[in-house]
């Protein structure tokens, strides 16, 4: 149970499939964890103690290959920010199936944020090289009742398209159309995995940024300095797995095992 305002649940998938090597998912990873540093970025998440940040990492690819890397943990401090980072720089990559269910990773997504209702905003994070080629289309799971009253927002990897009329119809394009949704929904690009880093700052910034100072808890009516939606949560534990029901008649259940 949520013992105390929650400003912002932040849930944030990353994408592991085969597109991304080897020297791309450190990239990733690090990235996000430089980017949670990023001294702009820290003093939004610390900016309203009362009501802190709840962040959760997992990653994705395959429709039954989803892992979580970092469990529910509020940031309340600059010791639970590390933690986060810390876990995020020392997690390994373990096989997994190579291909990219999108669709797959956005209800994933959207079932962490179901175990934390009552955050004032509730955001999806989904980072990514390519298209869906398996599982349930971005565009078809918008029925699931776990997508509903959250924003999805994406961080685009990929170059470009070189000429501006053609950019609705590549990567960017694809997210735009298909994956982001909600209120204030966006869709972040970085050119390569080298700049993922500073998109994900630029992305950070806009998500903890947005919210009115001087925010009332609609709860409680509780006085904070800042805003935006959270929760509490722990850190994961690594030795068991977190089993989440299946998205109905179309995959197998969808099991987040926690990574060692």
């Amino acid at each position: 149970a949520q013992d105390r305002p929650c400003r912002q649940a932040l849930a944030l998938g990353l994408d592991v499939s085969g597109s991304v090597d080897g020297a791309e998912y450190r990239l990733q990873l690090d990235g996000l964890a430089a980017a949670l540093t990023h001294p702009d970025v820290t003093d939004a998440l610390l900016a309203a103690a009362g009501a802190p940040v709840s962040i959760a990492v997992y990653e994705w690819s395959g429709p039954t290959s989803q892992a979580l890397i970092v469990d529910w943990t509020e940031i309340t401090d600059i010791a639970a920010l590390t933690g986060v980072t810390a876990r995020l720089r020392a997690n390994k990559r373990t096989p997994a199936d190579p291909s990219t269910a999108l669709g797959t990773a956005l209800v994933v997504g959207a079932r962490l944020l179901a175990q934390r209702p009552g955050c004032w905003k509730r955001t999806l994070d989904i980072s990514g090289d390519g298209g869906s080629n398996t599982g349930p289309r971005p565009q078809d799971v918008g029925g699931e009742p776990e997508l509903a009253d959250i924003t999805i927002n994406a961080l685009v990897i990929g170059p470009a398209a070189n000429d501006p009329s053609q950019v609705a119809t590549g990567l960017l394009g694809y997210f735009e159309t298909y994956v982001i949704r909600g209120p204030g929904a966006f869709a972040e690009h970085a050119e390569t995995f080298a700049a993922y880093e500073a998109a994900m700052v630029r992305k950070l910034l806009k998500e903890l940024q947005g919210m009115v100072i001087g925010a009332v808890d609609p709860a409680g009516g509780a006085q904070l300095r800042a805003a935006r939606p959270d929760a509490p949560a722990r850190h994961a534990d690594p030795a068991t797995a977190q089993v989440l029901s299946p998205v109905p008649s179309r995959d197998p259940p969808l099991a987040l095992e926690r990574t060692p």
